[in-house]
């Protein structure tokens, strides 16, 4: 049964791409609102294909997935979406880059024009947020992987969804600017409490930013385990060095090699 309080709720869902079978199956699970999770697994086991069921970009072909209440049916206007790669425009700078969900997105483009100045200072305060202050008129070219990274979590940001998809937003960069990166967005989540969905491969950053980590089994990707994070908040990165977290990513990645080798 759903949780009357879940934000995302998930019920006995599957989606097969074609007929070589499903891809993920028999998915139930609920979301509060406000909450943090992360799905970890092997390559291949569905984590992103869940990421496209829950923001509508794929329809499921078993079971229900709601929204807010709402059956999704297309593309959710509240979510914001970052990827392993920033995909910022080359052409547009740091500034307009972050400014592009609201010119595009419903109901602020039809209101670009006249709150443009408005919007512009949402699109500074985030970047000053994210130590950006200072490089609003850079184009992509001119800023480190890590800074663009930075932007494109403002952009994801800008026109303040209540529901954060993030698809290895960290995977393509060096350890440290991981670890800032993964301040930055505990930060942000702390300041907001919107919904975050996190799909990752590292498991340290899954037990350190989120609530709950669920894992998925080999494909057709179930949910074979929900493990809550239980560290206190707010988290600094001194306790990915102690026991306890230490010991709860080895169960993890146990439980994962598991999987991988059955």
């Amino acid at each position: 049964m759903a949780d009357s309080t879940s934000f995302v709720d998930f019920q006995q869902v599957s989606l097969a791409y074609d007929d070589s079978g499903n891809a993920i199956e028999d998915i139930s699970l609920s979301i509060g609102e406000g909450e943090f999770v992360a799905f970890v697994g092997p390559s291949g086991c569905g984590k992103s294909t869940f990421m496209k069921l829950c923001t509508g970009l794929h329809a499921p072909t078993g079971g229900s997935v709601k929204v807010d209440g709402v059956e999704v049916g297309g593309p959710l206007k509240i979510c914001g979406m970052a990827f392993q790669s920033a995909n910022l425009l080359p052409w547009r700078t740091t500034l307009d880059n972050v400014l592009l969900p609201l010119e595009i997105v419903k109901p602020y483009r039809s209101q670009f024009r006249q709150r443009r100045a408005e919007f512009v200072g949402w699109a500074r305060d985030l970047l000053r947020t994210v130590g950006l202050e200072g490089y609003e008129d850079q184009y992509p070219w001119q800023l480190s992987g890590g800074m663009q990274q930075r932007a494109s979590i403002c952009r994801a940001l800008i026109h303040r969804p209540r529901l954060l998809m993030l698809d290895e937003p960290f995977g393509a960069l060096d350890a440290f600017t991981r670890e800032e990166l993964w301040c930055v967005l505990r930060d942000l989540w702390e300041a907001q409490r919107f919904t975050v969905v996190l799909v990752t491969h590292d498991l340290r950053e899954a037990a350190f930013l989120a609530d709950t980590v669920y894992v998925m089994s080999r494909r057709p990707g179930r949910i074979i385990e929900r493990r809550e994070i239980d560290l206190p908040r707010p988290r600094d990165l001194a306790v990915t060095y102690e026991k306890p977290f230490i010991d709860m990513v080895q169960e993890l990645r146990n439980l994962i090699g598991d999987i991988r080798s059955a």
